[in-house]
């Protein structure tokens, strides 16, 4: 697979097929990843990552969490949006959640299934192998732009092993659940996970394509007569 159609073919994917990924795949992904754009070399990213008993072990954990919880609602590291939404950033969030939500028949005023899709964040959409990453939180917005151009890379070089990935920020708002289970050193923030396997492009999950603005409505080019 060239890189533009990894590019092109990426997904976040939230149905994942009962099948294991080698631990050699899953290491060489997070260490050729590192060749991600990284102003001064600082790498601010860390990755902790987990398969097998101990991911299930976590997965339990989350799950009696949020049995009677909305994660929704739960304090995150950081604003994962900005809040108001506004202008065509909360058109095309809402639009998103029409197609995924559709895609499933997930009526929208049925709140009990939206909450209950949105809860499989938390199961990793059922992928074998679960990263986290965070942050230094000293580090400021090119360390963390930086850190954005890591899980770019992964999921980019994931489709060259015809895997998927699904990144989640929605981890951000268990982060105490993380840390304490990861024992993550107090200095680092929960940005988010990536779960990685092989997806199941059939489920309806994955189904759609999410649209992408039209180049005028974000581009201006000067000189290219």
């Amino acid at each position: 697979m060239d890189v533009f159609e990894a590019v092109d073919s990426r997904i976040a994917c939230r149905a994942f097929l009962d099948k294991p990924v080698d631990l050699n795949i899953v290491k060489d992904l997070i260490v050729k990843a590192q060749r991600a754009a990284s102003g001064g070399n600082l790498q601010s990213w860390n990755v902790y990552a987990l398969t097998g008993k101990p991911l299930a072990e976590f997965k339990a954990i989350v799950k009696k969490r949020i049995a009677n919880e909305d994660p929704r609602h739960a304090k995150s590291e950081y604003p994962i949006y900005p809040d108001p939404m506004w202008g065509a950033y909360k058109e095309r969030r809402e639009e998103h959640g029409i197609q995924l939500y559709g895609s499933l028949g997930i009526a929208r005023d049925d709140a009990e299934g939206r909450l209950g899709q949105y809860k499989k964040n938390f199961e990793f959409f059922d992928a074998p192998v679960a990263l986290f990453i965070t942050i230094d939180r000293r580090l400021g917005p090119g360390q963390w732009a930086d850190l954005g151009g890591y899980i770019h890379a992964l999921a980019f070089l994931a489709r060259g092993y015809g895997l998927d990935t699904c990144p989640q920020e929605a981890w951000a708002r268990l982060y105490d659940t993380v840390g304490n289970f990861l024992k993550i050193p107090e200095n680092e923030m929960v940005f988010c996970a990536v779960a990685i396997g092989y997806g199941d492009r059939k489920h309806k999950a994955n189904d759609f394509r999410s649209p992408r603005a039209e180049l005028s409505e974000f581009c201006k080019f000067y000189g290219f007569d």
